[in-house]
């Protein structure tokens, strides 16, 4: 039975696509959104229609509620399916739909707000007999300070509306909490346009488990198991999976019967995910902690367990019919992991990186194991306007061990170049013991951090990089009369200069020797000699056309054992400024939003010479030096990771060597 005949995906990336291809599954025809930046986006050419909404800016696009309701009615679409994230969860947007005749594939407009509300949302499950973490709501500094000694130390307190751990303090005295309240009320303020905070019982090391629920328009309401999602960083997800090994059979179904009561609580209808924080010795007592009113993310690995696809439900739902399943139906059918890979340099805190991809192997694509959601291509340029999620690795096995193999060995397989990427940060993290043992929580990753990052180069990430760029092709060996340092006695070695490290390749036995600049740049490689000698054989195809590298005009892409290195080549080296200057560079794609200097102004060390936004976050650039500063760029330009936006003169050079 055809449901709708055409669909508006109000999306981006990867959800977009994914939700595309279900749709074209059910021969239902789907129109994309797209704006200037992602005019050749995968998503644009994988839907049947698309229409631009305006400009980069997502407040111009995306986020622009009546030009994604004209799109929707321009194109005859019936219905919208929101994705996750930009217009997902605001109400005022499903009232446009509602307005406009197109069905909203979703909750109400009233679901969404309460649930966006988290003090309306603890009043609302409460009437259901649902539990809450013990804390205050809807007080005033003082009261709450008075109140403070009942609930119990260490508190937390959140802002009343959003999420994503902004505005979030902990207080483990009265005196702590009474700094906090004033400094969370103008965080929340100036994130979420609304001061309410309230406070509850902080849970030290917590574990984050959620359930997805799935409702009808008819009042029935079925639970699809749990996710555990306890492996965050500074509260955003990094690793899911499902079921999780957290919890017994029974307590899975409890957990279940409680978001079910959650759902009801608001007349859901939809997929929407109910999240508990569970203290890690105490399984059998979850605390709600909000309900997301959209598709999560993560959605996948529940579908690998299930055998239902959530897009499909969501679908026929929007369109009246009655969910097609009783709770008995569902059935949780080995284990699934999900890891999600981002645009990011895990040795620079995280911060958002971008470029083009210029290379990307997919893990396995032919692997029914193996599942990769993807937003990005070849050729795909990753900017600063959008979230830096780039794609999805979802791994399933009979059993959680099976499951964790599988995902790293996709992501082993991974590669992708042009664009800094968390994968390799990702295999270290899956391969610690406490994860593969279930001993996480959600603090696990921000406690660890150090020990999970590292920014030296291996010797053999030096060795494949000289070989991609000097090692002999396989026509160059064993011949007298060709320019290669052939000479009686043998070939003299090759000697390949890198940024930071020159190689040795003897082209005989293709023994490579790695000199660093600096030693404590190089990590051991346990495969080799101390002496940091690798060996590597040059006789197949695949070694003399390695997969996992790949060379552009700064740098080689070299990957490893599911990491991938960037190794600066020497050419990019020498375009390093004079001696005694700075220079200052952006730390992430981004633009220029402002500059506190002027061309050839004296400036002193730490003082702020310009500024650069991404991700809607300020970054303030500082002077590393005393002397004259020569500006590079002008405000409002877009700049590109590591690109060159001053640099500072020594005072003595500025000035000609005088003193």
């Amino acid at each position: 039975m055809q449901v709708f005949d055409k669909i508006l995906i109000a999306n981006r990336g990867e959800i977009a696509v994914r939700i595309a291809r279900t749709l074209g599954d059910m021969g239902i025809k789907t129109v994309a959104v797209y704006s200037d930046a992602d005019a050749k986006a995968p998503h644009v050419g994988f839907c049947d229609e698309a229409v631009r909404l305006g400009p980069a800016d997502a407040r111009e696009s995306y986020l622009k509620i009546d030009a994604v309701v004209q799109a929707a009615v321009g194109t005859g679409a019936q219905a919208i399916h929101p994705g996750y994230g930009f217009l997902s969860e605001n109400p005022a947007f499903a009232r446009a739909c509602a307005d406009a005749g197109i069905e909203f594939v979703g909750p109400s407009a009233e679901a969404i707000e309460i649930m966006g509300d988290k003090i309306a949302a603890r009043k609302a499950v409460e009437a259901r007999g649902v539990p809450t973490v013990p804390g205050i709501v809807g007080a005033s500094d003082d009261e709450i300070l008075a109140r403070a000694e009942d609930i119990g130390f260490p508190m937390i307190v959140k802002p009343a509306m959003g999420g994503g751990g902004k505005g979030m303090h902990v207080a483990r005295t009265l005196d702590e909490l009474r700094d906090a309240l004033p400094t969370a009320r103008r965080e929340s303020g100036k994130a979420f346009g609304d001061e309410t905070v309230f406070v509850e019982r902080f849970i030290e090391r917590p574990r984050h488990i959620e359930v997805q629920v799935m409702a009808d328009k008819h009042g029935n309401v079925v639970h699809l198991g749990e996710r555990e999602c306890s492996l965050q960083r500074r509260h955003q997800k990094v690793i899911e999976e499902a079921p999780s090994a957290f919890l017994s059979p029974e307590q899975r179904e409890r957990y279940g019967q409680i978001a079910i009561e959650t759902a009801r609580s608001v007349d859901y209808v939809g997929a929407g995910t109910v999240e508990f924080i569970v203290a890690s010795d105490a399984p059998d007592e979850p605390y709600f902690l909000e309900m997301n009113t959209r598709l999560q993310v993560e959605h996948p690995v529940t579908e690998e367990v299930t055998g239902l696809d959530l897009v499909e439900l969501m679908t026929t739902i929007a369109a009246g019919q009655p969910l097609p399943l009783e709770q008995t139906d569902v059935v949780l059918t080995g284990h699934s992991i999900e890891a999600r890979i981002y645009a990011e340099d895990p040795n620079e805190g995280f911060l958002p990186t971008g470029g083009t991809i210029v290379r990307l192997r997919q893990p396995h694509y032919d692997d029914p194991r193996i599942r990769f959601d993807s937003g990005v291509e070849e050729g795909s340029v990753v900017s600063s306007n959008y979230d830096p999620m780039l794609a999805k690795v979802i791994a399933t096995g009979e059993t959680r061990d099976e499951a964790l193999a599988t995902l790293q060995e996709g992501l082993a397989h991974l590669f992708i170049a042009g664009v800094v990427t968390n994968v390799g940060f990702l295999t270290t993290l899956l391969a610690r013991d406490e994860v593969v043992a279930g001993e996480i929580d959600t603090e696990f990753i921000d406690r660890n951090v150090e020990s999970l990052t590292d920014s030296r180069v291996p010797t053999a990430a030096y060795a494949k990089a000289a070989l991609a760029v000097s090692g002999p092709s396989s026509n160059r060996i064993g011949t007298a009369w060709q320019a290669d340092g052939w000479r009686i006695g043998g070939p003299a070695e090759i000697r390949s200069r890198l940024a930071d490290a020159t190689v040795f390749i003897d082209p005989r036995t293709m023994q490579t020797r790695v000199v660093a600049d600096d030693p404590a740049t190089l990590m051991p490689d346990t495969d080799n000699e101390p002496s940091g000698f690798a060996t590597f054989g040059w006789t197949s195809y695949e070694d003399r056309h390695p997969t996992g590298t790949h060379v552009d005009d700064d740098a080689v892409w070299v990957q490893l054992h599911g990491h991938t290195y960037r190794v600066e080549r020497h050419r990019a080296a020498e375009a390093a400024l004079a001696e005694g200057e700075a220079a200052i560079t952006a730390p992430m794609p981004g633009a220029v939003v402002a500059i506190a200097v002027a061309d050839g102004d004296t400036v002193e060390v730490g003082q702020h010479v310009l500024s650069v936004e991404a991700m809607k976050m300020e970054h303030k650039l500082m002077a590393t030096q005393a002397g004259v500063v020569r500006l590079e760029v002008a405000e409002g330009e877009q700049v590109t990771r590591g690109q060159l936006l001053a640099h500072i003169e020594a005072a003595e050079s500025a000035n000609g060597g005088m003193q």
